[in-house]
């Protein structure tokens, strides 16, 4: 595929990190050094728990490291100076109430009412571009697996599998009529059928003249390529768009795990470089049906944030086609993030927010994901040592 030069660098710190002060930018070189200690990576949950338990003063010094560095706040408008600073870099928010979803149906209405209340305001803020959730905040995850599994379903279950799809239905039809988009993120293979046939019915509905509703496809498992071609083809003779957000995925070792104990073939690419091939494809495949399909390729991989710019280039794409949004999450790959917006592309960052003790999941995941062999930690310290010693601060 031959482009001329992109018109961006994921070496330039400056850029990468014009937003960040000498302070923020030290204070996460100290973070990032901490998770190479795996120990307090695999212990830090627990303590933390106890400590909530305990009614130890711990909040303040979450809210101050992991919190800080991952999490706009506790509450959408403790989110505002967060997407204000990010939008003077030209990055859009995309809000996530990242706290984890119970069973009982008075915890699912309530956060149903705070997907809707992110939906407003990203209708009445330009800085926010889109509104997202996973369904197992709106539903019980036994309910989708049984729907999943094409089990009958009690009278009861019935009733309840009702009150998923009016809560969901609820969602899209509030985010179509204040011209929002949402994204569904994808979820445990065991569950996704019973997402995507939720998404594929929104999709059709709400979807006639441009993407409002979004997919969400991972690309480590190996199916997600037949099924995007699906999709687009169910789009086509349907007459109706189709959004995907397409990342390589979050479950591969309870994937794996599931598909030893049950017997069944795994779900997940024998290695990285298939996952790496299909993301790559799926991107190729979203391009060239522009015209049926919008993208949010939410990825922290420079190589394919650099093969969609490319191949956006080649078909004569504008680097603002508002079909076209590159995504990453608050406080990492930030070299990704503003050296494309710079350049004139869209990019929205994921900006979690909700108690700090309810938002302990999310942050344990960013901290093992930055401590694994294959995370960012590396990454992200080599980046701020390159600005630091560019600031001459090291």
């Amino acid at each position: 595929m031959s482009t001329k030069p992109l018109p961006f660098s994921f070496d330039d710190t400056e850029i990468a990190f014009k937003l960040k002060s000498n302070a923020e930018l030290k204070k996460a070189h100290l973070l990032f050094r901490l998770f190479a200690f795996k120990w307090l990576i695999a212990l830090g949950p627990a303590l933390a728990n106890i400590a909530f338990t305990l009614r130890l003063p711990i909040k303040g010094i979450i809210k101050n490291t992991l919190f800080a560095q991952f999490c706009g706040g506790e509450t959408i408008n403790e989110c505002q100076p967060t997407s204000q600073q990010l939008w003077q870099g030209k990055v859009s928010t995309i809000l996530d109430y990242s706290v984890e979803g119970s069973d009982d149906e008075a915890s699912l209405d309530t956060t149903k009412s705070e997907i809707i209340q992110t939906i407003n305001e990203a209708a009445t803020h330009d800085y926010i571009c889109f509104s997202v959730f996973k369904i197992t905040g709106i539903a019980r995850f036994a309910l989708l697996e049984k729907m999943n599994a094409g089990k009958a379903l009690s009278p009861d279950e019935v009733a309840e599998k009702q009150r998923v799809e009016s809560r969901f239905d609820a969602i899209c039809r509030h985010a179509y009529q204040k011209g929002v988009c949402v994204l569904i993120d994808a979820e445990e293979s065991w569950i996704q059928d019973a997402i995507d046939h939720l998404a594929t019915q929104a999709m059709h509905k709400y979807n006639k003249e441009k993407v409002v509703v979004y997919n969400t496809l991972q690309m480590y498992r190996h199916d997600r390529i037949a099924f995007l071609k699906k999709s687009i083809a169910e789009a086509e003779s349907n007459n109706y768009h189709v959004g995907f957000k397409l990342v390589r995925g979050a479950y591969m070792e309870k994937e794996r795990k599931r598909a030893k104990e049950n017997n069944y073939t795994s779900p997940i690419q024998p290695d990285k470089a298939a996952a790496d091939r299909d993301y790559n494809l799926a991107l190729e495949i979203c391009v060239q049906n522009i015209d049926r399909v919008s993208i949010c390729a939410g990825t922290h991989n420079e190589q394919s944030s650099e093969y969609l710019a490319q191949l956006m280039q080649v078909k004569g794409i504008q680097n603002n086609d508002t079909r076209v949004y590159f995504s990453q999450l608050l406080g990492m790959s930030d070299h990704i993030s503003f050296n494309l917006a710079n350049a004139g592309y869209n990019v929205a960052k994921y900006v979690p927010y909700g108690p700090v003790r309810a938002v302990l999941p999310y942050l344990t995941r960013r901290a093992q994901e930055n401590s694994s062999v294959a995370g960012q930690a590396s990454r992200e310290l080599r980046l701020i040592e390159t600005e630091l010693k560019r600031r001459k601060l090291d």
